[in-house]
């Protein structure tokens, strides 16, 4: 192929979340499940949502910028009134499940594979991913500005994870934890309720 096709090819793959009838088709999947995206969204969104390997919650919102990716097996699922502002990245290499009104901050990245870089003999973009299994973040969960969720990882149900933090291992349920590697600070004191 001729380097004007090659890059006309992969323009039109790169870009092809923009095309009005691919928008029009995420949209009508949005409103028969009751969930929003703002556009543009970009990665394997159509395709995920037409096999059902994306699943998204009722009253969930995706702003502009966010960016869905799973290999041809892969599945996402985001539950119910959930948040990803602008520039959240989920990537999927086998499973990434998110719990019901979990909120992530801008700029967020939650993945269940890396890159691999062990052969020194390939570039690093021609190696392929690795991973410690599916990553399974609970309900109720606030991640700050920048995050990072690597594989195999557990996050339990209403934990706070603060800015720029790496999550790299499991974190317990209503935790705070913060930092690179993330690590608990403490528990969260519940309100008592009120009457």
């Amino acid at each position: 192929m001729s380097g004007w096709r090659l890059w006309w090819a992969k323009r039109r793959w790169y870009e092809r979340n923009g095309r009005l009838l691919r928008r029009w088709r995420i949209n009508r999947h949005a409103a028969r499940g009751g969930f929003f995206i703002r556009h543009p969204v970009e990665g394997e969104v159509l395709e995920a949502l037409d096999e059902g390997r994306l699943v998204i919650g009722e009253g969930t919102l995706l702003e502009p910028g966010c960016w869905l990716t799973l290999a041809p097996e892969a599945r996402i699922e985001i539950g119910a009134g959930c948040f990803l502002n602008r520039g959240v990245m989920i990537a999927a290499q086998e499973r990434v499940e998110i719990g019901d009104h979990t909120m992530f901050a801008n700029g967020c990245f939650v993945g269940d594979a890396e890159h691999r870089y062990d052969d020194p003999e390939k570039p690093i973009t021609w190696q392929g991913f690795t991973s410690k299994g599916p990553v399974k973040i609970g309900s109720n969960c606030w991640f700050g500005v920048h995050c990072v969720v690597t594989s195999g990882v557990a996050v339990g149900d209403r934990c706070v994870i603060g800015a720029n933090s790496v999550v790299n291992r499991d974190v317990e349920a209503a935790t705070i934890a913060v930092g690179a590697p993330a690590k608990p600070i403490r528990r969260i004191d519940f309100a008592a309720p009120e009457g």
